[in-house]
């Protein structure tokens, strides 16, 4: 009798792991959270960033998530412009991961602004000849657009059944998904693009100057933010024990990353040909060599940014034995993510810690400026990352990301 009554208890055990992973989560929100009272009380001062390299840590973690969340606008219009109906069981999970990353790039913004009390300053202030504004009014625009999406998600839990007027809002907002999905790819467009350009259009700035900064910018957004949407989707088949989606599914959406992937590999390395290559244009050739000398530039941008960021990646996504083994697959997924994430990290830094020969404090080939985070730095955006993590966690658990279990994922 005792042993059937055990048999019957419900285990302990298999709660454990996701208690240790709410944990582990809810400890890195509260180190992001003593790290942005820091910030808030003292200011900008706990931060290792200066008047020669302002942008640092926050801003490449903005960029990467604003990036990486480039899924959103993807399968949006693939789906409900293109009207390839295969890839709509996907474009929940895009959009709520696009919704995760463009929150958590403006809780790295609201730190990184020094003045976060003032963030609706772009919006009386127009300041229409800067990138920046530019940039900042799309991002507000697609982030309510992105909101607008993620409300039917939200309304369809149960919690809400006691409402029933949102649930019949939330029909009404998905019916604008088609129009959505147009004002969405236009603004992703603009902002993604003017991402590269604000680095693009500084002359005074050797390494960035160049006009393929906003096509970089683009395709490697789409190419992350596809991959990082399909790598979340198979971390939740693996955890979960349930195939959300098909496995031939699974192939078109690695084709496209690889695709995506294979244009951006194209078009950097001729963009490094032009300006490294076959062009030694006195400021670049200057700046590159003293970026060389006196940082893992040069390495992390072949071994990170195209071996290991791009080339195996495309490998391991278009060759089938090799998706079929879904540790390697997810591995050549991760290996996308990280090589745009190093991508961010590599331009915002580069062109900062190599001031201009006529900046002051640069004599000979000394690299003037260095930066290293800090731990208030670290700890921010380690608080931010907890943020994500935590609610796509949630919602995967309680909301109706990916289709249940018996739906018609070809619909």
């Amino acid at each position: 009798m005792a042993a059937g009554q055990l048999a019957t208890r419900p285990s302990t055990n298999n709660n454990l792991p996701i208690r240790l992973w709410y944990a582990l989560l809810v400890t890195m929100i509260g180190v992001g959270l003593v790290g942005m009272f820091q910030v808030l009380w003292n200011g900008l001062e706990v931060t290792n960033l200066t008047d020669r390299v302002p942008w640092g840590l926050w801003i490449t973690h903005d960029l990467s998530a604003i990036g990486l969340g480039a899924g959103a606008f993807t399968f949006s219009a693939v789906v409900y412009l293109f009207r390839i109906k295969r890839f709509a069981p996907i474009a929940r999970a895009a959009v709520f991961i696009g919704f995760l990353g463009y929150t958590s790039a403006m809780l790295a913004l609201a730190m990184d602004i020094g003045r976060p009390d003032r963030f609706w300053h772009p919006l009386v202030y127009w300041n229409v000849h800067s990138v920046l504004w530019e940039i900042t009014m799309c991002v507000i625009f697609y982030s309510t657009v992105l909101v607008i999406e993620f409300l039917p998600i939200l309304f369809e839990n149960p919690v809400f059944a006691r409402w029933p007027k949102l649930g019949k809002f939330g029909h009404k907002l998905h019916a604008l998904t088609p129009i959505l999905a147009v004002i969405g790819l236009g603004l992703s467009l603009l902002h993604q693009s003017s991402l590269g350009a604000t680095y693009g259009v500084l002359s005074g700035r050797e390494i960035w100057f160049k006009p393929s900064m906003p096509v970089l910018f683009i395709l490697s957004a789409v190419a992350g933010g596809v991959s990082l949407t399909l790598l979340a989707t198979m971390i939740v088949w693996k955890i979960t024990g349930r195939e959300v989606i098909d496995k031939y599914l699974r192939r078109d959406i690695a084709r496209l990353a690889a695709g995506a992937l294979s244009a951006y590999l194209y078009l950097k390395i001729w963009d490094w040909a032009a300006t490294s290559y076959y062009s030694h244009a006195p400021g670049t050739a200057d700046a590159l060599a003293r970026l060389a000398a006196t940082t893992p530039y040069t390495r992390s941008f072949w071994l990170i940014e195209v071996l290991l960021g791009a080339v195996v990646p495309i490998i391991i996504l278009l060759n089938q034995p090799l998706r079929r083994r879904h540790g390697v697959f997810m591995v050549g997924l991760a290996l996308a993510v990280f090589g745009v994430i190093v991508n961010r990290w590599n331009v915002t830094l580069s062109g900062l810690i190599v001031p201009p020969e006529w900046s002051p404090g640069v004599l000979g080939n000394i690299v003037a400026a260095a930066y290293l985070p800090s731990w208030t730095e670290l700890s921010v955006s380690l608080g931010i990352l907890g943020y994500a993590l935590l609610a796509f966690t949630l919602g995967v658990r309680h909301l109706s990301i990916y289709p249940k279990e018996g739906e018609d994922t070809h619909a």
